[in-house]
């Protein structure tokens, strides 16, 4: 089979088709026929060594946390009633990005009937991150919410997370097909922050007190300004690095404008809470309440092309990888 392998640390170039033995499933495991495989932001970063003390991981690797398809052969032990169903499933340590993956029978999660492989692997990282920081928030009706990187994957679902809640939407993205996509989802205020003073038209359309809630996907400068426009007593959510580095928080400012923050730390679940968010989010989406947006797919063979693309900024909501 075929699989994608990091070389080395460095840009997209690195990832080189390989041919390796198939995965065979032992006691406990089953193998998966990949249909799709999910892209992150943070693949990219790894890939370029560049958070290594998150990241323990030393190239020559595949990477690839969590993949969609059909359940090819199961191990000893392993009810073979899931042979030939559509599952998701995370790929533990990585290896994703392959023909085949061999997980955990325990991990497996049936995908709904109508959803479809392609959208749950869309979901099964951006879909539980979301769903936890989210319901962290505590977001109340009629408050004032601020998504950045709100064209993006996890982006996307907060957005129609707020609007569900009853909460009042600002997203904060780069271009015009970004907010469009945000409008279009619920969002009341879209803003470019890729402009000068975007920051200042959420505090004037939140009557200058600022967001109750504001989910941080971007990070850097970008989410510097989103919390100097949280407004005071508000929660503040750091969960994301795209634009270099989590958002810097002064502690002592948090606590004298009364701003509870949550970092990135506090969405490490363990993998019993990582497959029952994932299971959530598939049923969510089913039932219709929450929609993944896939705005490209890529032959596997072409991951390479997949990282530029999300390095580029250059993908609305999900990129995904295909056979």
């Amino acid at each position: 089979m075929r699989v994608i392998q990091a070389e080395r640390f460095g840009g997209p170039e690195v990832l080189v088709v390989r041919v390796v033995d198939d995965p065979v499933a032992g006691d406990g495991e089953a193998v998966i026929e990949v249909e799709a495989a999910d892209t992150l932001f943070v693949e990219t970063q790894i890939r370029r060594g560049g958070v290594r003390a998150f990241f323990q991981v030393e190239p020559p690797y595949v990477p690839g946390g969590a993949v969609a398809g059909r359940v090819r052969a199961a191990g000893g032990g392993v009810d073979p009633g899931w042979v030939g169903r559509e599952v998701a499933a995370f790929a533990g340590g990585g290896g994703g990005y392959a023909e085949q993956v061999v997980v955990p029978a325990e991990a497996l999660i049936a995908v709904p009937g109508g959803l479809g492989t392609a959208r749950a692997a869309a979901l099964m990282h951006d879909g539980v991150t979301g769903l936890s920081v989210f319901e962290s928030a505590e977001v109340k009706p009629g408050e004032w919410v601020l998504v950045t990187a709100a064209g993006g994957g996890m982006g996307v679902l907060l957005v129609q997370l707020a609007r569900a809640a009853g909460a009042r939407v600002a997203a904060a993205a780069r271009g015009a097909s970004k907010l469009g996509l945000a409008r279009e989802l619920g969002a009341e205020l879209v803003v470019d922050y890729t402009g000068p003073g975007w920051a200042e038209h959420v505090r004037v359309a939140t009557g200058g007190a600022g967001a109750d809630v504001v989910f941080d996907g971007a990070g850097g400068e970008i989410g510097r300004a989103a919390f100097q426009v949280t407004a005071d007593g508000g929660r503040f959510s750091a969960h994301g690095a795209a634009a270099g580095g989590f958002a810097p928080v002064d502690p002592a400012e948090a606590a004298r404008r009364g701003v509870t923050v949550r970092g990135i730390g506090d969405v490490r679940l363990g993998l019993p809470e990582r497959r029952a968010l994932a299971a959530r989010a598939l049923a969510e989406a089913a039932a219709g309440r929450i929609r993944p947006v896939i705005g490209r797919t890529f032959p596997l063979d072409h991951a390479a092309d997949a990282h530029t693309a999300i390095e580029a900024r250059t993908v609305t909501g999900k990129a995904l990888l295909v056979p």
